[in-house]
């Protein structure tokens, strides 16, 4: 049975300025090394390829090429098609209307919770509190909710989080809010409206 072929989108950190990696010899080096599909996006330090290699072992074989063929030693991230495309969906700022301006940071791994040194409730409560302080989009508050759950809050203590950040963010941003919360959290809204009509 063949293997599974991942499509990576290889991020190298910091190229630019005096950091380059030219993209003909970036393509071949890939190529060699035996990715498929490889490509490149400008001089930007991205590139697209194929490979049937973990996450792990892409990322080490790459940069063992950008340190060998061009002495590149910065970080490198391989989110998949599908982490990208989700990342995309993800969103929280669906319509932004000048996109040079909207960036995406990928990040490793998740944010680092031990650091904060709160507990994962906690921890996950907070991050929802900023999905209402951006006035993110329904996809942001679906993710957001999924994590508080499953860090063990109650839907009383999310919808308390929404309460909590009122006087921060404003009456008008934490009634926008209310219905993209109460959907992520299962409850129909628009049922509940209809119920008070009859």
């Amino acid at each position: 049975m063949p293997k599974t072929r991942t499509a990576y989108i290889l991020l190298f950190r910091g190229v630019g300025g005096a950091t380059q990696l030219p993209t003909a010899p970036l393509r071949a080096a890939l190529t060699e090394a035996g990715f498929e599909n490889v490509a490149t996006y400008i001089n930007s330090g991205n590139a697209v390829v194929r490979s049937v290699l973990s996450r792990e072992e892409v990322i080490a074989s790459v940069a063992k090429i950008g340190e060998d063929r061009f002495g590149f030693n910065k970080a490198i991230y391989a989110p998949t098609l599908a982490e990208w495309e989700a990342l995309v969906a993800n969103n929280p700022f669906p319509d932004f209307e000048v996109p040079k301006y909207l960036h995406a940071a990928v990040l490793a791994g998740e944010p680092n919770r031990e650091i904060s040194g709160l507990e994962d409730k906690v921890h996950a409560l907070v991050r929802l509190s900023t999905t209402f302080a951006v006035d993110a989009g329904q996809t942001s508050y679906q993710l957001a909710v999924e994590r508080a759950l499953a860090a063990g809050a109650t839907p009383e203590e999310i919808a308390g989080t929404l309460i909590a950040v009122v006087g921060l963010t404003g009456v008008p941003r934490a009634v926008a809010a209310a219905p993209m919360l109460a959907l992520a959290l299962g409850y129909d809204v628009e049922a509940a409206l209809e119920g008070l009509d009859g």
